[in-house]
């Protein structure tokens, strides 16, 4: 896992800081190709959702907790007004 992680981080800062060796040593830690495309591609649409978001001037909840309430009303009352 640490092997991926580590794969991942050099995706968030660039394709370009993508090397051989990340691929090379997720391999030996077992991971396998699918692993491997998983990782970079959630990786990159993490990336892209973050900037997108942050482009737009999304405001967040201040407080962690509301995201639970907000959870609950979803579940209770999905998406309709």
């Amino acid at each position: 896992m640490q092997r991926l992680i580590d794969l991942a981080l050099g995706v968030q800062q660039g394709g370009k800081f993508v090397t051989q060796t990340h691929v090379d040593r997720a391999r030996a830690a077992g991971a396998d190709d699918r692993a491997i495309h998983d990782t970079v591609l959630i990786a990159a649409a993490f990336c892209m959702f973050n900037r997108y978001v942050d482009g737009l001037g999304t405001a967040t909840p201040p407080d962690d907790s509301m995201y639970n309430m907000m959870g609950q009303h979803l579940e209770q009352q999905g998406y309709a007004m």
